[in-house]
């Protein structure tokens, strides 16, 4: 694929990775300009992530955002990047207490974002709600393995599919949310033998953040990657370290305004030598002028 997307990435493209052998990457995003520049760089799926909620907004979780501020910035990067397979992470609360609040907010997420897909972090209680969605034509990705959402329940961020009665629980849930219409499925945090038996028994594109390389497309966090988190998983690429040229090019426009340099006259408006002439004038006729 060359550098820029000369043509819309859709769920085919994603179902085609099975015969093709080919690899998709794939990045979170949260916002216009970003986007643009993702897309013109040929990345060809993006996921407006909940992760937003740590590392746009600074919460320790994912748990605090809203349906409308992942609706917003869906949309801004859908404007950066309309070509992309733009997938949307659907926020903890909005389709947890039944079926209908599920499909109401999946629907005003498509609807208002543009988004070619929605990824849901499922458990078995979920079925009912993706075949519905489904069944109304939504591609929903199922999120499997650590779901930052349950982060209560597992007790912190730990990797899942450890023993082998884990691992087959996580490929029975897979092939039941295909059996329910799931058009794609996200394996995170898991060993790699767990995303080979989900990959062989299973016929939708499986997507991996941090399960190994047997799957068909990988996402990791773009802020773990170039330097801008705290810490990275382990599973995550030092794609670049744009933390030290932001922090001296901040330190460098602080040093610039103490020091005078900034703003120099190359930087200001000019006004004609008449007007100048004529605010002078005008300045004087007022009270205290001189």
């Amino acid at each position: 694929m060359s550098d820029a997307l000369s043509e819309k990435i859709t769920l085919q493209h994603l179902r085609n990775l099975r015969q093709s052998g080919a690899k998709l990457a794939m990045l979170t995003c949260y916002d216009y300009s970003t986007a643009r520049v993702m897309q013109s760089a040929g990345v060809p799926s993006l996921l407006a992530g909940d992760s937003a909620a740590s590392v746009i907004l600074g919460h320790p979780t994912t748990l605090p955002v809203s349906l409308d501020f992942m609706i917003e910035i869906t949309a801004a990067v859908r404007r950066g990047a309309p070509l992309v397979f733009l997938v949307a992470d659907m926020p903890f609360g909005s389709y947890h207490a039944s079926v209908a609040q599920g499909v109401k907010s999946v629907c005003q997420m498509v609807q208002r974002s543009g988004c070619d897909a929605v990824k849901l972090e499922v458990a078995a209680t979920h079925l009912p709600l993706v075949r519905t969605l489904a069944d109304a034509g939504v591609a929903v990705m199922a999120h499997l393995g650590l779901r930052p959402q349950s982060i209560g329940m597992l007790g912190g961020y730990r990797y899942q599919g450890r023993t082998a009665e884990e691992a087959e629980q996580i490929l029975a849930l897979a092939l039941q949310m295909q059996e329910h219409g799931a058009a794609s499925i996200l394996l995170e945090a898991v060993p790699p033998e767990v995303s080979e038996a989900v990959v062989q028994r299973t016929s939708v594109p499986v997507v991996g953040c941090g399960a190994g390389p047997a799957c068909h497309a990988c996402v990791i966090v773009t802020h773990d990657a170039l330097g801008l988190s705290d810490s990275k998983p382990r599973f995550v690429p030092q794609l670049a370290d744009i933390a030290k040229p932001l922090h001296q090019a901040f330190a460098a426009y602080v040093r610039s305004v103490s020091s005078g340099a900034y703003p120099a006259t190359q930087h200001n408006y000019a006004m004609s030598p008449a007007e100048q002439a004529r605010l002078r004038r005008l300045l004087k006729e007022r009270p205290g002028g001189s």
